[in-house]
């Protein structure tokens, strides 16, 4: 790190392959402060815009040795991760995440904890609460014990561009102009806007030593989940939904009957559902006293929809909710190695000579996905995509967060960008329910003449039987599948370059 850098304030995040906290990095570093980022796998961070102004230190916040390393010389810790959905035992893995990380910072010397919980009901026992919400609250004051001064900030529902309750809000009032609902549309919420939410975190740097406290956060309007989405609609000049709320839909249902409405698997709509059981309004205000509002007031709801709306239709979304790795989702990298000690491997290979460009032929490859589709076979692929969301996977409506680039890390419908390297390779590891790992392949190639290669690999590694018996019942549509997807790529690059000249 430069002389000059170390005399600025160093804030540690973690989770900035997150929504929230891809999002604060940026702002920290224009507010002034160096920044380090903890993360378990780097490269998810080598694409953005920020990359090459950051420390990053790898490791898990559930591993001691990892964090103390990570706290070291650090003013400042944002702690913007969890274990939902990492198994039945995550509440305790939050638990014993948080009591390490506090007892870490505070033998590090770090000035100061900021985190950002969840806004939790009043005058509800924590023991009725959804586990989500339970362990957010936990979490907080494991962190407040510390010893270290620490400020959680409690939100409720987070509007922005590419957030899972936008996404969620979004989708419901778009794809359903009339809908039978579950009770909690007539729950009162206080939304935010996530610009107010980085404003209070970048805001938090600076509190006084001797403040360690919960602090509420939330907009300045306070709705019903209907009145949200009548909101969304007239905002997106939608007609006037229809809402018909019913008592038989519970929490559990609701996941589901989200999930295969919204982009948003049943798996992160559950507690976003559970924790609209209640109530959830700011009880205070007393942030301002240390962050004031701006002068022209904390973002209304109104207001932080329409600026929403304007980053998703100017394909301008830094992040989105599914930025973040989806729990249970594989981890490990392709085995490139031929004798790989890993156990089977089944591959599909591909390869076609084309007269397109290299240039035609990757600007192709880097749009698959999202609105383009897969480029063969769409039913086939819709009906993976439906039966994915039917067990709770993430099912092909994610989408991609840009229409024309992709970055390692990104999310692009069931599958997850492993790694770009431009005009050349776009590899993606599957996140859709599985038994086994898959990966695909595609490559920009040259023959010993010059002339350019579409080359095409599908990699799957069986879990026990199952994953042997999965790819032999699918191997009779590959033909189709990815044969097709070989050859409809390099003829729409070989239109598209066709059209140049």
């Amino acid at each position: 790190m430069a002389q000059t850098e170390k005399a600025r304030p160093l804030c540690l995040v973690t989770g900035a392959s997150g929504y929230v906290g891809g999002r604060l990095v940026p702002e920290l570093l224009r507010a002034g402060y160096a920044v380090r980022c903890l993360v378990r796998t780097p490269r998810k961070l080598r694409d953005q815009p920020w990359a090459e102004q950051v420390e990053t230190a790898q490791g898990d916040v559930t591993e001691r040795g990892d964090v103390e390393r990570a706290l070291e010389g650090v003013d400042v810790a944002y702690y913007l991760v969890h274990a939902l959905g990492s198994g039945s035992d995550f509440e305790e893995t939050d638990r014993r995440a948080a009591r390490a990380f506090g007892e870490a910072a505070r033998l590090a010397g770090v000035g100061r904890i900021v985190y950002l919980g969840g806004l939790t009901p009043a005058g509800v026992p924590e023991s009725v609460l959804s586990p989500h919400l339970r362990s957010r609250a936990e979490v907080g004051r494991r962190l407040l014990r510390s010893g270290v001064p620490t400020a959680v900030l409690r939100a409720a529902v987070v509007i922005g561009s590419g957030s899972a309750s936008f996404e969620m809000l979004r989708y419901l009032t778009e794809r359903l102009p009339v809908m039978v609902t579950p009770n909690w549309v007539g729950v009162r919420v206080q939304p935010i806007a996530v610009r107010d939410v980085l404003r209070y975190l970048v805001g938090c740097a600076l509190l006084p030593p001797d403040v360690s406290r919960a602090f509420d956060v939330g907009g300045p309007d306070i709705l019903t989940y209907r009145e949200m989405m009548q909101g969304y609609a007239e905002v997106a000049r939608l007609p006037r939904r229809v809402i018909v709320p019913v008592p038989v839909l519970t929490p559990k249902l609701s996941s589901y009957w989200v999930g295969l409405v919204t982009p948003v698997p049943a798996s992160i709509a559950k507690p976003l559902t559970e924790s609209l059981r209640h109530p959830v309004v700011c009880e205070e205000h007393d942030i301002a006293r240390y962050v004031p509002d701006p002068p022209g007031g904390r973002i209304g709801f109104v207001h932080s929809v329409e600026l929403a709306l304007r980053r998703v239709r100017e394909a301008d979304v830094a992040t989105r909710w599914s930025s973040a790795s989806t729990p249970g989702a594989p981890s490990d990298p392709l085995p490139s190695d031929p004798g790989w000690s890993g156990g089977s491997l089944y591959t599909d290979r591909r390869a076609r000579r084309t007269s397109a460009s290299s240039a035609a032929l990757w600007q192709v490859i880097e749009g698959v996905g999202g609105e383009n589709g897969w480029y063969s076979f769409p039913l086939a692929w819709s009906v993976r995509g439906f039966l994915d969301r039917l067990v709770g996977g993430v099912g092909l409506r994610r989408g991609r967060r840009d229409p024309e680039r992709l970055r390692v890390g990104d999310s692009l419908d069931f599958w997850r960008v492993e790694e770009v390297d431009a005009g050349r390779l776009l590899r993606l590891r599957a996140e859709m329910r599985v038994p086994g790992l898959a990966w695909l392949e595609l490559r920009v190639a040259q023959d010993r003449s010059g002339q350019t290669v579409y080359a095409q690999q599908a990699v799957f590694h069986p879990h026990g039987l199952a994953g042997h018996a999965y790819w032999w019942a699918v191997w009779p549509f590959h033909g189709a599948v990815f044969g097709g997807m070989a050859r409809n790529i390099v003829d729409a690059a070989e239109r598209a370059d066709h059209r140049r000249r």
